[in-house]
């Protein structure tokens, strides 16, 4: 048996005492959890333990797995998200001759605080989960194109979902029919939404038949708006525009700006003079991820989603401004951050009772308390404040979350329900 890790491997080396060269379905290990929310898969997938990490792995041909390797590692380099591709064993029976397509075992990190489609139904935490679920999947669809990659296997269940800040985030899960290309033509992508189109019918069809589904909803409507949707964003991203020379500057600031919000950046503006007026073409890329996250862990020491991060920026910003005004007196970004820290925050984070620890990320758990309590100020018509929020929320919205994944993994011997998957 032979394990290619992606580097660096140290954080893996414990997996290479596991027991390889068994069919993955046979597999006796004290390292082996089960996971009762997890996502439909035609392989077999199993969940292993190890050293404070949890692990998915997935049995399927060489062929496959490499392909899979590669285009995970690929999509990492161009911050598309997707699940975190770990190696793969190769190599695992000696004895199979070594022109068939022998089996192999693709490792990959367990995506935590994610969700199936499924569970976004069964607990959609205030977000409208077809529109959540359609524009969380086209974004990752563009995402996937604009870096050029022919998906082939797009659907609801080849996904998976994390909270962020009152949105959907989308992660790519399976990759096995992906294509790495230098750019795609308008018929592969045509193609691609084509495919989807088709699986996500199926998907809604059958939380239909599970009265998953609200009454009013159609499946083959909602599966149709996935194409107009994903045109919108598209047309947004890449579209050409003719420009006034008078304004062009504030014109092509604009567009970048929207750009940016939306999450993407431009690689090369081109002007190309017409006898209208200069025409806008942008190459449009994916942007460099995590830029508030980034900033917000550089203040706080705060590990949180690119929403919930702006979200936390966002109200230490306004915390700073009620100081100032308070105090009179101009505060530094420094001191407002520490007293927002002391006062506001750790104290919300410090009030979650011991047995919900661990149901969402903390950041999302904050933003949901400040979204709480903006309901409950509007319901009572007067600022009801953090504290008051916070015990209401913690005592009537968070027990409604999933479970968590259990921290006493090291002596689990039976199902643990997990929020995530492969």
């Amino acid at each position: 048996m032979r394990f290619v890790f992606t580097p660096p491997a140290d954080h893996a080396a414990g997996l290479l005492t596991l027991p390889w060269s068994v069919p993955l379905a046979q597999w006796r290990d004290d390292r082996l959890v089960e996971i009762r929310q997890r996502g439909i898969s035609r392989h077999v997938v199993r969940f292993v333990y190890e050293d404070g990490t949890l692990y998915a792995l997935k049995e399927l041909s060489e062929r496959l797995a490499r392909r899979e390797y590669r285009v995970l590692r690929a999509l990492a380099d161009l911050n598309v998200p997707a699940v975190e591709v770990v190696g793969i064993a190769v190599d695992l029976d000696e004895a199979q001759p070594r022109q068939q397509d022998r089996d192999a075992i693709l490792v990959t990190r367990f995506l935590t605080y994610a969700a199936t489609y499924r569970a976004v139904f069964s607990h959609p935490r205030g977000i409208q989960p077809v529109d959540g679920l359609l524009d969380a999947l086209v974004e990752l669809l563009v995402r996937l194109h604009l870096s050029g990659f022919f998906w082939g296997d797009c659907s609801l269940s080849n996904t998976l979902y994390r909270h962020d800040a009152g949105t959907l985030e989308a992660y790519l899960v399976d990759a096995e029919t992906s294509e790495q290309h230098p750019t795609l033509s308008d018929g592969q992508r045509a193609y691609d939404i084509e495919l989807a189109t088709e699986r996500i019918a199926g998907e809604l069809l059958d939380l239909q038949a599970g009265e998953r589904l609200p009454d009013d909803i159609d499946p083959f409507e909602i599966a149709e708006e996935l194409g107009p949707r994903y045109q919108s964003l598209w047309q947004e991203l890449t579209r050409e525009e003719i420009l006034n020379p008078k304004d062009q500057r504030r014109r092509i600031a604009e567009r970048l700006h929207r750009l940016n919000k939306l999450g993407f950046d431009a690689d090369e503006v081109e002007l190309i003079p017409t006898p209208d007026g200069n025409k806008l073409r942008l190459r449009t890329r994916v942007a460099e991820s995590g830029h508030f996250a980034r900033q917000l862990f550089l203040r706080t020491g705060i590990d949180a989603g690119e929403n919930q991060a702006r979200r936390l920026l966002n109200d230490i910003a306004g915390f700073r401004a009620y100081l100032e005004q308070k105090e009179d007196r101009p505060v530094s970004g420094i001191v407002a951050t520490n007293r927002w820290l002391e006062e506001i925050y750790d104290p919300v984070i410090s009030a979650i009772p011991e047995d919900l620890r661990g149901r969402l990320p903390p950041a999302e758990i904050f933003h949901e308390v400040l979204e709480h309590r903006w309901y409950m100020s509007e319901a009572a018509g007067l600022d009801v404040g953090t504290t008051a929020a916070t015990k209401d929320y913690l005592e009537q919205v968070l027990p409604e979350a999933p479970q968590p994944l259990d921290e006493t993994l090291d002596d689990a011997t039976g199902p643990i329900d997990v929020v995530g998957g492969i």
